[in-house]
């Protein structure tokens, strides 16, 4: 609490000390009884006047009012959270309509976003019913058609869905406003391409290589909200919102947009939009394990720490390797591991995995020896 907010306690004490010591001031007269009444009021008046201050500190915000003020203060808009896309295949002869359903075996579900003829086999694009990461299912997960569609006989996903991120954070919000506030955005510098990037709804970080193919040009990496490569329409998005390209012309070998400033980067700059490289970080150790665990329980939960240690340093300004001894540190803390020996990370016992400028670290697989 701020020293300035005093305590019903402090309020009491100083009301007392300010009234002559010719009354009666001890507990069960009325002159201390009066007192406390009113410091108990006035404690209320101390934290209503703090929660007033504290609104104008953007630190302590949280939920719509952080929403607001950061708008409000520079314009930043809180990421909406989106629902994971999907190419479903489909075996059978009939007419998909706009709108018909198909889930995994647990019950998530995706609705068909094209009314399409299909003979024999066919494909369509299909949107998670759900906003969030529950879209996010890996391949052939898809195989559930929960109303019978006639003439149709099988439905899977050959890859994996992709593009269900998460409304934005508090926390991921705040340190974009601060990133805004701390890093001057002027006509085109670096702070401002990055700052155009990860506006864009489903980015979680981006880059920027200066001149990267002559005078004039930008190169800008992206990865998505959840730390992973980003998809080919994310990639898309930011590069239609920055530099759209329009149609390419092979007559010429030019775009018809291309850096004529129809997007917010300004007339004369070419900035090519690209996804970063996966770099898959594989584990190999030798471990004892605690009883009551299985080998497959125990592979997930060395992913999982792993994972999210990778989504901490993905495009991180001070790492750019993951640690070997990192990696030792997580498999020791995962549930189900009493020891490890062994532990090879991409291949090698002791040395750091180097991630490149233009790549971020993705789990690969979990061997256990």
């Amino acid at each position: 609490m701020s020293a300035n907010v005093k305590t019903e306690e402090q309020i009491l004490q100083d009301m007392l000390n300010n009234i002559s010591n010719i009354y009666e001031k001890s507990v069960g007269y009325l002159t201390y009884d009066i007192t406390k009444t009113n410091a108990i009021e006035l404690a209320k008046v101390y934290q209503y006047a703090l929660s007033i201050a504290n609104l104008r500190l953007v630190k302590d915000l949280s939920g719509d009012d952080l929403t607001a003020r950061v708008y409000d203060n520079k314009g930043t808009v809180r990421k909406v959270a989106t629902k994971a896309k999907v190419v479903l295949a489909l075996e059978g002869t009939g007419k998909i309509q706009k709108g018909d359903l198909f889930s995994t075996a647990n019950n998530i579900q995706f609705i068909s976003l094209e009314t399409k003829p299909i003979t024999e086999i066919g494909s369509i694009l299909a949107e998670c019913t759900q906003s969030g990461v529950i879209g996010m299912v890996g391949a052939n997960s898809i195989t559930q058609i929960p109303i019978t569609l006639p003439g149709f006989t099988e439905v899977t996903n050959p890859n994996a869905s992709y593009d269900g991120f998460e409304e934005e954070t508090d926390e991921a919000l705040k340190q974009r406003y601060y990133d805004a506030l701390r890093n001057p955005i002027t006509s085109n510098n670096q702070a401002h391409f990055i700052y155009w990037a990860k506006s864009v709804t489903g980015v979680g970080n981006a880059k920027v290589i200066p001149l990267w193919n002559g005078d004039l040009t930008v190169k800008v990496i992206i990865i998505d909200s959840n730390m992973q490569p980003a998809s080919a329409d994310l990639v898309n998005t930011v590069q239609e919102y920055i530099d759209p390209k329009g149609e390419y012309d092979s007559n010429t070998n030019t775009w018809s947009l291309w850096g004529t400033g129809t997007g917010q980067s300004a007339i004369g700059n070419y900035c090519s939009v690209v996804s970063a490289i996966a770099k898959n970080i594989d584990i190999a150790c030798s471990i004892s394990k605690d009883n009551g665990y299985s080998d497959e329980e125990i592979k997930a939960n060395i992913s999982n720490k792993i994972t999210e240690y990778l989504k901490e340093i993905a495009f991180s300004t001070i790492v750019n390797y993951v640690s070997n001894a990192k990696v030792i540190s997580l498999i020791l803390s995962a549930n189900g591991v009493l020891d490890v020996q062994n532990v090879k990370v991409n291949g090698s016992i002791n040395n750091n995995v180097i991630i490149g400028e233009e790549e971020v670290a993705v789990m690969g697989t979990v061997t256990l020896l």
